[in-house]
């Protein structure tokens, strides 16, 4: 073993180890076990939601792997039609050309190109994270096999009547000039203003104000709503007004959906524009004016001066003419939501087009069934409230886009415009009996890539064709994925899932939390905040870090500012930590709940982590000449029945937390065991005895390297690169071992190698050591200071007790050979109780009375302040009502023990003044 701990050079290897050997294979004879890797963009690179998924999936599938089970991780990656093709558009624009001078087919050619050249990077980053998949298997939603999956889900759905082509609202992407999803699409907080507009009452000299956000779309108004009880507009009821600006006339309507307090109360209806005034047009059996050109430009339906202004110079021209003809009545400052597209950053449109559907309301009913009667499960289980309510309320789903990259609809059209839905153009020749004279043309639309994502559960598995995998993996285990796409990703594989092959996808879905920064701020460029996982990894110098936040802001005037920021997080860049101090914070991370702040402390804790598993190691290996000898339960020394003992605890806790995705559980029961119990106290207690070298020294030796191994496999899910170095040196000393520490068994309890007499007396033993320390380090007593030690009451079992542990207080509190005394005959000390029995430290040439008592008078007067105020906060009756239970007790717990540091100190007090006496006898 190397003397340092040097993550990189170990992380290289053993990566490339694992993917040479192919270690990530399906190999268990146990039942399948099977995840499928959400797929990332295939435009992506890593980011900390990644990294944190990644880890947590890893984990499972090493645990389930050393359980034997025959286990896979399916991985692969998305295609990303809108990102892709931005990304390659970007590409060829900066060498002057655009995708419409090299036609579909060279422009998709060109696409790969860049898939083959560029397309590998998070792939490449899984890998540094440890991500033990099966490679052999990777998928590309692509791929022709995976393609041809889609096409059949499409086919199906069509044939049985649950796809349709229509014309309805979608959301508009003007600059992309594409319908996109609710989830590419960011709500943002903008100032704008409520124009306030007197439309003419017809035949009238009167006038009705409506107030708009946007008075450019008044050209496709077909009506005015108030609501019925609205008093003020009773006599106006089904009257019409002369629209601004136009020849048009529209009627005044009544609906209960009016806000009565909202502007003047009158609401203008444009169906084609707006999803609220949509859903009132069919109510109402309104038409529906498109008066947009995809580029939202006006179209023909608004009036020739109109025609081609670009909707922002539509506004400004429609403003003006209104104030001309005294039909604006006031312009009021509004805040609002403004649907921005998160590709373009354009303003969304709601747009009237003719698009593809898939019809959810029967898919979303079983869909529902199968959470709602538990074959399906949800943790933590309050996300299922989420998935109802998007599922109770499911509107038909827009699965056309207006884009070249993806996978392209099977429908072909004649020249009259009909469509033949098939899987190939011959196959709807075949089945459609279309002759050969006829001309067809492929749609020029692609799927949706939420659609190719919704059959990635058996797509991957080789559906529709009933293929080993398929048998063996399907349905698989759990699906992990966040919060927000419960919805867009999670509801529909299980709807179509059902619906393809009369199974749930997968029985478990673990929801993750977003990952936040040290300030509970959303990770996002234009905070500048984001974190790079393998800069964590790799480790960045401030430079480098300020030209990565900086650089390519959609806002550069927040660039001094985040500059500012970064270089007081980060005056020095970031240390590099590994892949397993970031895979371990990862886990410690993973609570219950909706946010997770990420802390660069915890992850330099973990760092510190990584190191003392490795002295440790080293320590154990050094004492190691040939293979330890077996040795039976009798022969081993109580500390060893110990340490054993809290070992089968914790991997009977290790299976429970891992069964209910406790990861974050898990990651604190191994810290602790491994750090304190392990390192900090069983390596100490071995110590002395392992300088006998007689059967007690042979005794423990066996069990300090079956607890080191037994350790690195517990670890080793959570941290796969340093648990595979150490565990090679231990390698040698095993029967018959695999070549990998990922081919060994994860281990499991015997409660029989358990005694809980040997817990409970080691447990007494930290006790007394520990009191004396805190005693030592409150009054600064060096460690190399020997000091005298005495024990006052308790009873005959402490006495017995004691005695047998004497020769480690000796050596590890520092002590002379501890005398006990009745408590009258003690000269003043230093003292702390533990269970009936006092410990004494002689205080007589250890300390300065005078100084030590202006001490201990400072902490009683600092605790006694800390304390009024707790005491003030939990007699009030209005804090004990509304402050959290869990709070409540903490503050109740924290008050106990100041009145108790207060009462020792107290103590301490007197026995200075008994030493002052006797010191000074004459005073």
């Amino acid at each position: 073993m190397e003397h340092h701990y040097h993550p990189k050079k170990i992380e290289t290897y053993w990566s490339n180890w694992w993917t040479e050997h192919k270690l990530g294979k399906p190999t268990g004879d146990g039942p399948p076990y099977c995840i499928m890797m959400p797929p990332p963009n295939v435009t992506g690179s890593l980011h900390m939601g990644h990294g944190f998924q990644i880890s947590l999936m890893d984990g499972l599938i090493r645990y389930h792997r050393m359980l034997g089970h025959h286990t896979l991780w399916q991985v692969g990656t998305d295609h990303a039609g809108i990102a892709t093709q931005m990304v390659v558009e970007r590409k060829l624009e900066k060498q002057g050309t655009k995708r419409q001078q090299l036609g579909r087919h060279g422009f998709l050619a060109k696409v790969w190109d860049w898939k083959a050249e560029s397309g590998g990077t998070i792939t490449d980053q899984m890998r540094r994270m440890g991500a033990s998949v099966d490679w052999d298997r990777e998928r590309f939603t692509m791929d022709d096999d995976f393609s041809s999956s889609v096409v059949d889900a499409f086919v199906r759905l069509y044939q049985d009547g649950l796809i349709y082509k229509g014309k309805k609202l979608v959301n508009w992407d003007p600059k992309l000039q594409t319908a996109i999803s609710d989830l590419e699409i960011i709500n943002e907080e903008r100032n704008g203003n409520l124009w306030h507009i007197q439309y003419p009452i017809y035949d009238s000299d009167q006038t009705l104000t409506v107030a708009t956000t946007r008075p450019e779309t008044l050209f496709g108004d077909v009506a005015v709503a108030v609501h019925p009880d609205d008093k003020r507009y009773q006599h106006l009821i089904g009257k019409y007004l002369s629209l601004p600006l136009t020849e048009r006339r529209i009627p005044i309507i009544t609906d209960d959906s009016v806000d009565p307090d909202f502007g003047s109360g009158c609401v203008k209806i444009t169906p084609a524009h707006d999803f609220n005034d949509h859903a009132m047009g069919i109510k109402h059996q309104l038409d529906s004016i498109n008066i947009f050109n995809p580029d939202a430009s006006l179209n023909h339906n608004v009036p020739k001066a109109y025609q081609n202004l670009d909707r922002q110079d539509a506004r400004v021209s429609v403003i003006k003419e209104l104030k001309v003809l005294n039909l604006l009545t006031k312009i009021e400052p509004y805040r609002h939501t403004v649907p921005v597209g998160d590709r373009s950053g354009v303003v969304i449109e709601p747009y009237l087009t003719e698009q593809w559907f898939v019809r959810c309301e029967q898919l979303a009913e079983r869909a529902l069934s199968v959470v709602k009667d538990g074959t399906i499960s949800f943790f933590p289980h309050n996300y299922v409230n989420t998935y109802y309510r998007w599922l109770e309320d499911i509107q038909d789903w827009c699965i056309s886009r207006q884009l070249w990259w993806g996978h392209r609809i099977p429908a072909w059209y004649d020249d009259q415009g009909n469509h033949y839905v098939a899987t190939s153009e011959a196959a709807a020749r075949s089945h459609y009996q279309i002759p050969s004279h006829i001309v067809l043309n492929q749609d020029e639309d692609v799927l949706d890539t939420w659609f190719s994502s919704a059959i990635w559960p058996i797509g991957t598995l080789g559906w529709p064709h009933q293929t080993q995998a398929l048998d063996t993996f399907f349905p698989t285990q759990v699906l992990m994925t966040g919060h927000d796409i419960i919805f867009f990703w999670v509801a529909r594989m299980i709807m179509m899932s059902l619906y393809l092959t009369d199974d749930v996808p997968f029985k478990h879905v673990y929801i993750t939390g977003l990952i936040r920064d040290e300030n509970n701020d959303k990770m996002s460029k234009s905070k500048g905040n984001i974190i790079d996982p393998l800069d964590l990894v790799d480790g960045i110098d401030l430079e480098s870090l300020l030209h990565k936040r900086t650089h390519g802001l959609m806002q550069p005037e927040k660039a001094a500012y985040i500059a500012k920021q970064t270089k007081k997080q980060f005056p020095n860049g970031i240390k590099p930590h590994g892949v397993d101090a970031l895979r371990f914070t990862y886990f410690a991370l993973a609570s219950t709940g909706r946010d997770i702040r990420f802390d660069m402390n915890r992850l330099s804790g973990y760092r510190n982590f990584c190191n003392k598993l490795w002295n440790a190691a080293r320590f154990v290996m050094a004492q190691l000449t040939e293979k330890p000898l077996e040795c039976s339960w009798q022969q081993k020394g109580i500390h060893d029945q110990w340490i054993l003992s809290r070992l089968e605890t914790v991997k009977t806790d290790s299976h429970r937390y891992y069964e209910n995705y406790r990861f974050d559980h898990l990651a604190q029961l191994l810290y602790d065991f491994v750090w304190h119990d392990f390192c900090d106290w069983y390596i100490e207690l071995c110590k002395p005895i392992l300088l006998k070298q007689n059967s007690e020294s042979l005794s423990s030796l066996h069990t300090l390297y079956n607890v080191l191994e037994q350790v690195l496999r517990l670890l080793h899910p959570l941290m796969p690169y340093i648990t595979e170095t150490l565990w090679q040196s231990c390698r040698p000393y095993l029967n018959n071992p695999p070549e990998s520490i990922m081919q060994t068994a994860y281990p499991v309890s015997h409660p029989l190698n358990q005694d809980q007499g040997a817990v409970s007396s080691i447990q007494r033993l930290k006790a007394i050591i520990t009191a004396i320390r805190t005693m030592r380090s409150e009054m600064q007593i060096s460690p190399a200071t020997t000091v005298g030690l005495y024990f006052s009451g308790g009873s005959d079992e402490d006495t017995n007790h004691l005695n047998s542990m004497l020769s480690w207080i000796q050596v590890l509190a520092k002590t002379h050979l501890p005398v006990w005394k009745n408590i009258d005959n003690i000269p003043p000390s230093a003292q702390q109780r533990v269970g009936n029995m006092g410990i004494h430290i002689p205080l007589e040439g250890l300390i300065e009375p005078e100084q030590e008592t202006l001490r201990v008078e400072k902490q009683v007067a600092k605790l006694a302040k800390q304390l009024k105020v707790l005491n003030t906060r939990l007699d009030n009756p209005d804090y004990r009502k509304h402050v959290a239970a869990e709070v409540l007790d903490a503050n109740r717990k924290q008050r106990h023990a100041w009145n108790q540091m207060i009462e020792n100190y107290q103590n301490h007090l007197v026995e200075l003044a008994r030493l002052q006496d006797q010191t000074n006898p004459e005073q």
